[in-house]
This record gives C-alpha cells, sequence and structure tokens, in this order.
C-alpha cells in the first residue's frame, strides 16, 4: 500500500489506535504521525494474492499463519504501526499488549514496491523490521519487472541479500523451507512495454 503524510501534529500510540479503529480507512503510525494508506495497482494486488495462496498452500499443515494487507503490526523499537502486504508468524500469535488486533512476531514479510514507496521501503521501513526480534527473512517485490530483493537474517545484525531478476527461477525461503517459482509469484502480472526506438534517420 502507499502512504501519504497527511499532518504535522503529533499523536500518541493510543490516539492513533482510537483514531484507526474507528476509521473507514487504513493509516500507518510512523513515530507519532498518521499516515494514510491509499489502495494499491492491479499489479500490487496480484503479486500479494499470487505469494499469500503460495504461501498457504506450502505451510499448510504446518505451525505457520499467513497474513496480508489489512492486519496490523506494531514495531515498539521504531514507534511504527505499519500493514505489511504478506506476513507469516511461526507457532503462536503474540499480540501488542493490552490488543488482540495487533500482530508483534512476523517471521518473514512481504513488502510489493511501489514507485513513491520504493526509497521508503529500502530505507527506514526496512530498518524499522530489523528492530523485530522474530523476523529472519524479507522481501521486497519490484511490481513493474522481474525482480525480488531477499533479505535473510544470518546473525546479530547480519542480512544476507539474494536478488531474483530472471523468471525461470525459484525464489528459496530458508527459514519455511518453500520454494516458489518467479512465474508463479508473477502470475497474471503485466507489465508495461517498453517504449520502441524511433527509426533510424537516413
Amino acid at each position: 500500500m502507499i502512504a501519504q503524510p497527511q499532518t504535522s501534529q503529533h499523536y500518541s500510540p493510543s490516539d492513533y489506535l482510537d483514531l484507526e479503529v474507528a476509521s473507514e480507512m487504513r493509516h500507518e503510525y510512523i513515530n507519532g504521525e498518521i499516515v494514510p494508506m491509499t489502495g494499491g495497482t492491479p499489479n500490487h494486488n496480484r503479486i500479494i494474492r499470487n505469494l499469500c495462496t503460495a504461501l498457504t498452500l506450502a505451510v499448510r499443515g504446518q505451525a505457520y499463519e499467513v497474513f496480508i494487507a489489512d492486519q496490523r503490526l506494531w514495531i515498539p523499537d521504531a514507534q511504527i504501526y505499519t500493514y505489511p502486504d504478506v506476513m507469516v508468524v511461526a507457532g503462536e500469535l503474540t499480540y501488542q499488549p493490552g490488543r488482540r488486533d495487533t500482530l508483534t512476531n512476523p517471521l518473514l514479510i512481504v513488502e510489493v514496491l511501489s514507485p513513491s514507496t520504493r526509497s521508503y521501503d529500502r530505507g527506514d521501513k526496512f530498518a524499522a523490521y530489523r528492530t523485530i526480534p522474530t523476523l529472519a527473512e524479507y522481501l521486497r517485490v519490484d511490481q513493474s519487472s522481474y525482480q525480488i530483493e531477499h533479505y535473510a537474517k544470518t546473525g546479530a545484525k547480519q542480512w544476507l541479500l539474494q536478488v531474483y531478476d530472471q523468471p525461470e527461477t525459484t525464489l528459496q525461503l530458508t527459514t519455511l523451507e518453500v520454494e516458489i517459482a518467479l512465474t508463479d509469484i508473477y502470475d497474471k502480472v503485466q507489465f508495461e512495454a517498453a517504449p520502441s526506438e524511433p527509426p533510424a534517420q537516413n
């Protein structure tokens, strides 16, 4: 989803939750600011659907749960409430104290990149995600081309990056022991055709 700054007013986490529960649209909370989230593109939604379907089938019968974009996540060290595009939780759900609608213990997070959020998802948001003790893998999925950035935690403050950018390759999620073909992730995604070059002048 795409987040857009709303106001410079500072809100407490409890203020945000009171407003969010009563709101008809979703908002992120970023260190005191409330940021409305607009809808995604068809490609954005196709990728989320494809990943959610593949992950749900792959972990069926195992101690994992898959959540999509309307599940709120609280990151206490960064003071952020957000709605990742896809989350996988291992074992029992851990909620924010006093809540039953806000999780704190994802194992895997997926964000589908949008032009307006690309820098944030790669920078401040990933820095916030890295403060989550349970997080072991993070995916950033491009919606305009075959490109997935896969970060796997290898130690304290150590993350290994692998880039998948060929349609015939297979994404390997180490913590879940799951493999997903890129063609399945990008099923029905429609890339814009590259502009044709003008004819050569004689």
